[in-house]
């Protein structure tokens, strides 16, 4: 039975009003919230890294959220694991070494870094407490299994340049990827490597667990360990980069970003050790929070104020690659195009 022409106007008018209102509710609300909140993948070259620790701090913090973005934080164990991600498109930044920008530039691939966290390697080559008689010197590492995070991650790297520097060929030594955090403490007590390029706080965890001192054979993890071995007390090291396409298609999401980590940066500088290790997660500490935040504090000076990223420094990483890595080598290298500092206030 037909209805009253008037009634199905009526029905019409209803039902179109019932679907406008539903649809403005929805763009009032989660479904334009949703299209508007851009969705970023940061992949890690290991999370519990100190050298890292703003990248996490600032999730803690709630600085991703409040600058509207919606971030999923990837620990990828490497730096080498989190530039491959990065290259496959399975993270959209990654939270690695600035160095990793200079090596894709060699290959014909543009990274670019957007935001400057650590101003030294805060690296360490320290011998296994195994091995602490048989291997007094680099000279002595010749022939012998070294551990790095990753097989052409930046400690990898480090290691090549300070065996380089001693005049030592670096392809004597057998690397051996044992990962950051545990696995690493793991790997030097074990005696599966005689030494290993740390970082903390694995360093202080592995003296821990072993009751005895720590023996470096070269030490950068301070601006003062930087300056023995290059003429600035620069050498850029944590960073956030990316594909410089990425960044180019999404600098609203990139000052976003570097908005965050600047922030995160000045929280570091205005608050105690203790105070940062309250706010990161518990299993960071390694069940030890008192080492934990002293190991932040003595990471502070390693950490730039502004997020920005320096000539020298950059020059100071380049140098480092051209002695370490083959595949840079005398590679014709435009430093200009592997940072910015536009997102942060100025080139």
């Amino acid at each position: 039975m037909l209805l009253p022409k008037k009634l199905t106007l009526a029905a019409a008018a209803l039902l179109t009003a019932t679907l406008f209102a539903g649809c403005a509710s929805t763009s009032e609300t989660g479904g334009a919230d949703a299209a508007a909140t851009p969705q970023v993948t940061i992949g890690i070259g290991g999370q519990t890294l100190l050298t890292y620790l703003p990248t996490t701090l600032a999730e803690q913090l709630g600085y991703y959220e409040e600058e509207g973005l919606d971030v999923d934080l990837q620990d990828l164990q490497g730096g080498s694991k989190a530039l491959t991600a990065l290259l496959g498109g399975s993270v959209n930044v990654v939270s690695g070494y600035y160095e990793h920008t200079i090596q894709m530039q060699a290959k014909n691939q543009s990274i670019t870094s957007f935001v400057q966290m650590g101003k030294s390697p805060a690296i360490a080559l320290v011998v296994a407490p195994g091995s602490t008689e048989e291997i007094t010197s680099l000279e002595d590492l010749m022939g012998k299994s070294v551990g790095v995070t990753a097989p052409g991650s930046s400690t990898h790297t480090m290691l090549r340049f300070l065996l380089e520097e001693a005049g030592l060929n670096p392809d004597g030594v057998s690397v051996v990827a044992m990962g950051a955090g545990s696995s690493a403490v793991a790997a030097m007590e074990s005696g599966g490597v005689v030494a290993g390029v740390m970082l903390e706080p694995d360093v202080s965890v592995l003296a821990e667990r072993t009751g005895a001192e720590t023996v470096s054979l070269a030490d950068l993890r301070s601006p003062e360990g930087v300056e023995e071995h290059y003429d600035t007390d620069m050498w850029p090291s944590s960073s956030f980069y990316s594909e410089s396409d990425w960044l180019a298609e999404n600098p609203e999401t990139a000052q976003k970003l570097a908005n965050v980590l600047t922030k995160t940066l000045a929280y570091i500088a205005e608050h105690s050790g203790a105070e940062i290790a309250a706010e990161m997660p518990e299993t960071f500490s390694g069940g030890d929070l008192e080492r934990y935040a002293a190991l932040i504090e003595e990471l502070k000076p390693q950490l730039t104020e502004d997020g920005r990223n320096s000539e020298a420094g950059a020059e100071a990483v380049l140098d480092t690659q051209r002695i370490a890595n083959p595949e840079v080598g005398d590679a014709e290298i435009d430093l200009k195009a592997t940072y910015t500092n536009e997102f942060v206030g100025g080139n």
